[in-house]
């Protein structure tokens, strides 16, 4: 029976687990099975440390933490009328967020992820909590501060994600992994929104005190779910394989090593995917959800928008596993249809954008035909909040994209840790210029063409990329079931 994620492993309860686990492999051994049934009959009676139950736990994680961050950011300013605060917090969360990322696979390498998951997630819910001062004091310094703080925090906490995400499935099995992570992760989102309208439904402005409460109180409980992970060392794929992990005593040359991928041939192609695929947030966001609808509709539209993505990662996956298909041909067809959905969805929201020049604001209300747009308000508002959604598909397109593309260099789970490092922290450039894009009134449109154009340039690097994916990523095993074990791994925080 799976663990429940909300119920933090003790180390009794993790001893006892690793116990089994031995007993199970010596009885495996001791009889004429072939090795893959065995290792699938010790899974089904185990699964607690198979990649598979890790993915669903570490969904749980990202659901509770950036999940909620998702939703409560989707409504343009973290809920706030007047954007400022909410673009300069985003602005200090994405710059810290560009120097943790650097460091967070060294550290993610030396701690372990339950560890550096935990304290991290916990950033998330002093992010929301601030919100709440604003509300009672109009004073931005501490969301800005705690804004500072979740970039610190949320590099090492997508590091360890990344790690995971691209080095416990097989290669036939990221792409159905990546989409039990990507559904469960925004289901997060779905469920913000839904908070989001419930507890405004009658109330027009900034968010009230009790949405800022309920993201507060699920974020911690997503930051406990991360006690809940084995430690890497243990997980074991679904063929039996170890999960490989390096040693790592040095904690300065593993983030130098991660500055030296800017010299990566391989990296230096994806740069311009990295910094796009969270550069567009800011207008989705902003000037276009935050400005046009009802506080109650900004909400409705996140359940959408973040449901959409659930859906589309799960079809779009479905390909990028295709075992009939070369790998080669499925990162052409994948970037491909990335490529046009982008180009559809800007096309739509550029014929939107003409419509208006800014949103409500202290000195009035939107400047769009008619005014706020509301969801009850069906024939005004069925277009443009399905093209919101639709812009939800993108994203999901694009960054799962991102992950699959950076899965098939390597399977190894430190260079992994390193890879995911560095993708955040380029994206996090990328994110922290176009939030201070918005914080500095630059016109709607201007935001648009240059999202579009950072968008379809960066796609058809990927195209490039494509044709010299190999059907083989580089491996670097140790040996096909044992792994040399960091220090982090057989310490008290992965066993407690």
């Amino acid at each position: 029976m799976m663990m429940p994620p909300f119920i933090p492993a003790t180390r009794a309860t993790m001893a006892l687990l690793e116990t089994v686990t031995r007993k199970q492999r010596t009885s495996c051994h001791a009889h004429p099975l072939p090795t893959p049934l065995c290792a699938v009959s010790m899974l089904n009676a185990l699964p607690y440390f198979s990649a598979r139950t890790q993915i669903v736990i570490l969904g749980f994680v990202c659901f509770g933490c950036p999940g909620m961050f998702n939703a409560l950011n989707g409504t343009g300013g973290g809920g706030q009328v007047d954007r400022t605060t909410g673009n300069n917090a985003n602005t200090s969360l994405y710059v810290c967020f560009i120097f943790s990322g650097l460091f967070g696979g060294a550290i993610v390498n030396k701690f372990g992820v339950r560890f550096t998951m935990f304290i991290s997630g916990l950033m998330y819910a002093l992010y929301s909590g601030s919100y709440i001062y604003i509300n009672h004091t109009s004073h931005s310094w501490f969301t800005i501060w705690a804004g500072a703080m979740l970039g610190l925090g949320a590099g090492i906490f997508w590091t360890a994600q990344g790690m995971i995400m691209m080095s416990y499935p097989l290669e036939s099995e990221k792409g159905k992994f990546i989409t039990i992570f990507w559904v469960i992760f925004n289901l997060g989102g779905v469920i913000g929104g839904v908070v989001l309208l419930g507890t405004n439904y009658n109330h027009e402005g900034p968010l009230s005190d009790a949405a800022y409460a309920a993201f507060l109180a699920i974020e911690v409980c997503g930051s406990l779910c991360a006690l809940v992970l084995a430690p890497p060392s243990k997980v074991e794929r679904s063929d039996g394989s170890r999960v490989e992990i390096r040693k790592v005593d040095n904690i300065i040359s593993d983030a130098i090593a991660i500055i030296k991928l800017f010299l990566d041939p391989w990296m230096l192609i994806l740069i311009p995917m990295m910094f796009s695929s969270n550069f567009y947030y800011s207008y989705q966001f902003g000037p276009y959800n935050g400005s046009l609808f009802t506080t109650r509709t900004k909400g409705f539209n996140n359940i959408w928008y973040w449901g959409a993505q659930m859906g589309t990662s799960f079809v779009f996956t479905r390909l990028l596993d295709r075992q009939s298909l070369s790998r080669k041909r499925r990162a052409l067809y994948g970037v491909i249809i990335t490529f046009c959905v982008v180009n559809a969805v800007w096309g739509g929201t550029l014929k939107m954008q003409n419509k208006y020049t800014h949103g409500a604001s202290a000195a009035g209300p939107t400047d769009y035909p008619g005014g706020a747009i509301d969801f009850k308000d069906t024939k005004r508002a069925a277009g443009p909040c399905i093209l919101y959604a639709c812009m939800g598909m993108q994203d999901a397109l694009w960054n799962n994209m991102a992950y699959w593309l950076l899965g098939t260099i390597t399977n190894d789970a430190t260079k992994l840790a390193r890879y995911a490092g560095f993708y955040k922290a380029i994206q996090s450039l990328g994110a922290a210029v176009s939030w201070q894009l918005d914080a500095k009134n630059v016109g709607y449109r201007k935001q648009l063409i240059t999202n579009w154009v950072l968008l379809d340039v960066s796609a058809i690097l990927m195209i490039y990329l494509s044709f010299r994916v190999t059907d083989k990523a580089e491996s670097e095993s140790i040996s096909n079931h044992d792994t040399e074990i960091m220090p982090a791994e057989i310490s008290d925080k992965d066993v407690a």
